[in-house]
């Protein structure tokens, strides 16, 4: 399992991120999404640690904190969806205006 860190400095690295998380446990991977017109990173991050105890006592510590001048959001990252999937969502038949009565 993997945690969430949102609300990051843009200037942030992957060395400041592995730096704030060690003082929890070992951290195994740190992810930085960038954008992929701009290469610029997104604001948000992902780290995974050694342990789930380590990613919880991280997450506890970490919600909510200061750091490098935002207010850190840490939290269980959450499976990533599958964007190819063909749900409808309001581009398919499902849209009220639409349908006949």
């Amino acid at each position: 399992m993997s945690i969430y860190v949102g609300n990051l400095s843009y200037e942030v690295t992957e060395a400041d991120l592995t730096s704030a998380f060690t003082e929890y446990g070992s951290v195994k991977r740190v992810q930085l999404p960038t954008d992929r017109e701009t290469g610029r990173l997104r604001g948000f991050g992902f780290v995974e640690m050694g342990t789930e105890a380590e990613e919880a006592a991280a997450i506890e510590a970490l919600d909510g904190a200061e750091w490098m001048g935002r207010d850190l959001k840490v939290n269980k990252a959450k499976p990533r969806e599958d964007r190819r999937s063909s749900g409808g969502g309001s581009w398919g038949n499902n849209n009220r205006s639409s349908q006949r009565y």
